[in-house]
């Protein structure tokens, strides 16, 4: 099956501007576009991140890429091209193969993304997916998680919360815009949102050296997060869930109110909220109702491991 599966990529993987070599020799060759190249790694493994045996190969596929997609944009960069590696289950077909790379170029193609190579295997374990994205910095340079200063406001795309009932698969990388806040705006720190807001925010803030403090009735809630029924509220979804991918960054004041007053995703179809600042006192914060700061457990994704 491998090199059937070779050859069919070797025809159905397109050309890319940005590979002058692609699919076929040793390595690839991948034009950055002269720009500061910068690279992301993520690894998704059936059990953890899918189950093989109720999601869709194409769905699967597509998340292995995105979530790489999510990172570039992080990081206010283009993407240019991917690398996977993939580990098949030895009972896995051909044409199951070919499904999670189409997966894979429905989101590589929607952003320009080439797929440059990889490498494929199998094995008697379940199937676990590793994809190298390398992207290039514009001229409005990277965002960074260690800009944010005190009084800095924090910002949010998006809606949170419930991401399981199909959002993790599904949602878009932000990539356009973050290049479009990047380049309008003088953003001092962004990340995105994959283990969860609490978890994030709190690695940005210490990060930069500074605490957060929320304004929890300003924290955008995902219908998925209400749908849920279990103990927990729909903002401790909101606040924890993880696998978002939505883009979390903080602006200066000024900055913030010009933001505000644009409102420049709206032509995107994206809400964009400013749910908080920065604070000098260390820890993730928030108001009570009586407008005492009182601190927020973290909540969201750990992976458990080291016994």
């Amino acid at each position: 099956m491998e090199e059937q599966l070779l050859a069919w990529l070797a025809e159905r993987i397109p050309s890319h501007r940005g590979v002058p070599l692609g699919p076929g020799d040793d390595a690839a060759a991948i034009d950055l576009r002269g720009g500061p190249a910068i690279a992301t790694v993520d690894m998704i493994t059936d059990g953890v991140d899918f189950l093989l045996e109720e999601h869709e190969l194409r769905r699967i596929g597509r998340k292995a890429i995105a979530i790489n997609l999510s990172d570039i944009a992080a990081m206010a960069a283009r993407p240019v091209a991917a690398l996977a590696s993939v580990a098949l289950p030895h009972e896995m077909t051909l044409d199951g193969a070919k499904q999670l790379v189409e997966g894979m170029l429905d989101v590589a193609t929607q952003f320009d993304t080439a797929l440059a190579g990889g490498d494929v295997g199998s094995w008697d374990d379940r199937l676990a997916i590793s994809v190298t994205l390398l992207g290039a910095a514009t001229e409005n340079g990277l965002l960074r998680r260690d800009g944010g200063r005190p009084g800095d406001r924090i910002f949010v795309t998006g809606h949170l919360g419930g991401s399981i009932l199909g959002h993790h698969f599904d949602f878009t990388p932000r990539i356009e815009e973050a290049l479009l806040l990047n380049a309008r705006y003088k953003l001092s720190a962004g990340m995105d949102i994959s283990d969860g807001l609490s978890i994030d925010l709190s690695r940005l803030a210490k990060k930069s050296g500074v605490g957060a403090q929320l304004d929890l009735s300003r924290v955008p809630i995902a219908d998925a997060a209400r749908q849920l029924d279990d103990d927990a509220s729909p903002l401790e979804h909101a606040l924890g869930d993880g696998e978002d991918f939505e883009l979390l960054f903080t602006a200066s004041p000024d900055q913030a109110e010009r933001i505000a007053a644009e409102r420049p995703l709206d032509p995107l179809g994206v809400e964009l909220t400013e749910i908080g600042r920065l604070i000098d006192e260390p820890g993730l914060w928030a108001l009570d109702e009586s407008d005492e700061r009182v601190k927020l457990d973290i909540t969201g994704w750990r992976h458990d491991f080291g016994g």
